[in-house]
């Protein structure tokens, strides 16, 4: 009976996770890097971190930068940027990018061809950190499923972030622009999580075989 309710979770969180196009994740500190997803463990109580996918935009041994791609605000684009004089009648949500400078503003770019002065993350996927570049790209029709506006950002110093994940803090995902570009936000942490412990329960009950 035990074993059949665990067949049943699995397959009722398998549904859960049904469309994310989400990429095979680890706990290994070897496999952080520019361009993965964090994904808070449920453990992880930090209320600034708790909940939160995040996509590491900078990486090196001096210290990880990272954008959260699930924090979507109700203020409009128009709104936030105000005081910057960009972004015109632009109604989409800016995103709260993290706890760590939150007046500055990054944006992330879903581009087949790289823009000038924009920094790689990786596939299509750029950066946008200069005023000059994120008034030309506003001025264009770029959407929310190709271009999001953050305010402030995660930072970890050098050894932080592996400490954290050593310690069962984080998930880590492959690279994925859909995951990024996701267009329900909101559920987001929940379906991602949702295959970790998908995969979880299929390694619990992978041995067993039904009579």
């Amino acid at each position: 009976m035990k074993r059949r309710r665990s067949l049943l979770l699995s397959i009722a969180i398998a549904a859960l996770c049904g469309g994310l196009m989400a990429s095979a994740q680890s706990a290994r500190e070897s496999d952080l890097g520019i361009g993965k997803l964090l994904v808070a463990s449920r453990d992880l109580s930090d209320p600034p971190f708790a909940e939160s996918v995040i996509l590491l935009i900078h990486y090196d041994e001096g210290g990880t930068v990272g954008l959260m791609v699930n924090r979507r605000t109700e203020v409009p684009i128009s709104r936030a940027l105000r005081e910057l004089k960009v972004g015109g009648d632009r109604s989409e949500p800016v995103y709260r990018g993290g706890p760590v400078e939150s007046s500055n503003v990054l944006a992330l770019l879903r581009s087949r061809v790289q823009p000038d002065d924009a920094t790689a993350v990786f596939g299509d996927v750029y950066l946008v950190s200069t005023k000059a570049l994120l008034e030309k790209t506003l001025a264009k029709t770029a959407g929310p499923d190709e271009f999001r506006v953050y305010l402030g950002y995660c930072g970890w110093s050098r050894g932080q972030l592996e400490n954290e994940v050593r310690q069962g803090s984080w998930q880590i995902f492959n690279r994925s622009a859909d995951v990024v570009f996701d267009p329900d936000a909101k559920s987001l942490w929940l379906r991602l999580i949702a295959r970790v412990e998908q995969n979880v329960a299929s390694r619990i009950i992978l041995p067993f075989k039904p009579r």
